[in-house]
């Protein structure tokens, strides 16, 4: 790792195994630290993960980047897209986040996509087609299959959102990941 001249930023990257922090010079571009702490995924039949790990990993991760991170004037949070995380009205995950590559949700988004007049109809209305990997249908399944975590959710995040709301407080996402939630 390099000394920074400049002020300096730090890019988040939670993945579906592991979150990593860069502390980066943003004058020079020069990697000023890093620090990487893995989380789980379940092995039983969906793909799911415990939000709370991710938020303890990117902790981890910021701590390894020691004091470089607490200077920096900027963080990015990025990662996996198109889970969903249902959080209760205090703001604590209801359940496991259902991953992208949770697939479950294909016979929810075949009848999805029908509801609403075929694929050319939410090419249309919404700018994409949803597949299984789409936070709209795994609304869907989670509806039709646990419909207890439907009513105890009072707000949606993407993954990567959930973290920016814990640093934050605010609950954000951009028009991209929007859009691949096929609400947007």
């Amino acid at each position: 790792m390099s000394s920074a001249d400049g002020p300096l930023v730090v890019g988040v990257d939670s993945s579906t195994q592991s979150t990593k922090a860069l502390v980066v010079d943003a004058a020079t571009g020069a990697v000023v630290a890093s620090g990487q702490a893995p989380h789980t995924v379940s092995a039983g039949q969906g793909r799911e993960s415990d939000p709370e790990q991710w938020w303890t990993a990117l902790c981890e991760a910021l701590r390894q980047c020691g004091e470089a991170a607490h200077r920096a004037s900027a963080v990015s949070v990025g990662g996996q897209q198109h889970g969903l995380v249902t959080l209760d009205a205090a703001g604590r995950p209801v359940r496991p986040a259902l991953l992208w590559n949770d697939v479950r949700s294909a016979p929810q988004a075949r009848r999805l996509i029908d509801e609403m007049g075929g694929p050319k109809a939410w090419a249309e209305r919404v700018g994409s087609v949803p597949g299984a990997s789409f936070t709209v249908t795994k609304w869907a399944w989670l509806a039709e299959h646990e419909p207890d975590a439907v009513r105890a959710t009072a707000a949606v995040r993407l993954p990567h959102d959930y973290l920016t709301q814990r640093l934050t407080s605010d609950g954000t996402t951009d028009r991209g990941d929007a859009s691949g939630t096929g609400w947007w």
